[in-house]
């Protein structure tokens, strides 16, 4: 049989089951781009797996990234480890770090904006999902820009070409998310554009590290709204520098960013009605509600007419009586 096994979790486990693999003689245990796959949910297939191996066995362990659930699993399967990390926590001083403050619905306008910057040739825009990096790449490329996505749903065949196209110089601005992006190394890439903010610290730093190499100048570019404030301030913390902000000509949305740290209270929609106050009316000194009145303006105008009524018949019936008596 094999001497090596490369696996996924989830196969080698389904291999396991089928008795087509015996993992009673592993001496050696692998677990590369360990932040990977806790990110793609595999935690516990990979506590599974380890729990049928032999105890007496070596573990190695790479990350590009040390979340909380990287150093617990850590933590419990290496004893005495010897731990080597790169460039833990300060970025290249290669690098210059600008913040972009931006309302959500125009980073898409300052994208555009940032890419016509005379130090461009080439850049990384990182997002969150991968639908928002196909719809980027596409709305780019609609601009006439020359932009590839690399998202999770590609298939090899199409992850090689996208990368040769944009090593090649076909392509000057490569879509990614995190998890699609693991081994990107491209020399010469002038810019890392955060078109969302990274979730963690560590995926900040792994981030911009795709820039400012070999002794080059870089820049990492980090959109930002109100609501990034907290991850913001984190990622300072990390790199122990603060951030420059910037703020360019009609795109001032956000300017004060670093205002009070409490969230926005967004204005209400036109037309809105709110449900407590009642449409235009304000909340009292006390706080509750204004108490409307139980009458309608239709219902005292209703009362004020029968009341009207009523007094005309009862001095029409006193004249008649007068007549009379006369």
């Amino acid at each position: 049989g094999p001497q090596i096994v490369v696996a996924c979790p989830g196969r080698l486990l389904d291999l396991h089951q089928r008795r087509a693999v015996d993992l009673s003689g592993v001496t050696t245990v692998v677990l590369d781009e360990t932040d990977h796959m806790l990110d793609m949910g595999f935690l516990p297939d990979i506590k599974r797996i380890l729990a049928l191996l032999p105890a007496q066995r070596q573990n190695m362990m790479f990350s590009a990234t040390m979340p909380g659930e990287i150093r617990t699993l850590a933590d419990r399967i290496l004893r005495d480890p010897h731990v080597v990390e790169l460039n833990h926590s300060k970025p290249a001083e290669t690098i210059e770090h600008v913040l972009f403050p931006v309302a959500e619905q125009r980073k898409l306008e300052l994208l555009q904006h940032v890419l016509g910057d005379d130090g461009f040739t080439s850049a990384i825009v990182f997002t969150r999902t991968k639908h928002r990096a196909r719809r980027i790449a596409d709305r780019l490329i609609r601009a006439g820009l020359r932009a590839v996505a690399l998202q999770g749903n590609m298939t090899q065949g199409q992850r090689d070409r996208a990368m040769r196209g944009f090593r090649e110089g076909r392509s000057d601005i490569l879509v990614a998310t995190d998890i699609a992006s693991r081994g990107i190394d491209v020399a010469n890439v002038s810019h890392v554009i955060n078109f969302d903010i990274p979730n963690t610290p560590d995926a900040y730093t792994h981030r911009i590290g795709r820039t400012g190499r070999a002794e080059r100048q870089g820049k990492a570019i980090t959109f930002v709204t109100l609501e990034d404030r907290s991850a913001v301030y984190a990622i300072e913390r990390k790199i122990g520098e603060e951030i420059a902000r910037r703020v360019i000509e009609g795109f001032e949305d956000v300017a004060s960013f670093d205002g009070p740290r409490m969230r926005p209270v967004a204005p209400a929609r036109k037309g809105y009605e709110d449900r407590r106050f009642g449409r235009g009316s304000r909340p009292s000194s006390n706080g509750r509600a204004p108490r409307s009145s139980s009458r309608s303006p239709r219902s005292s105008s209703s009362r004020s007419s029968s009341s009207r009524s009523s007094s005309s018949r009862a001095s029409s019936s006193r004249s008649s009586r007068t007549r009379r008596s006369a």
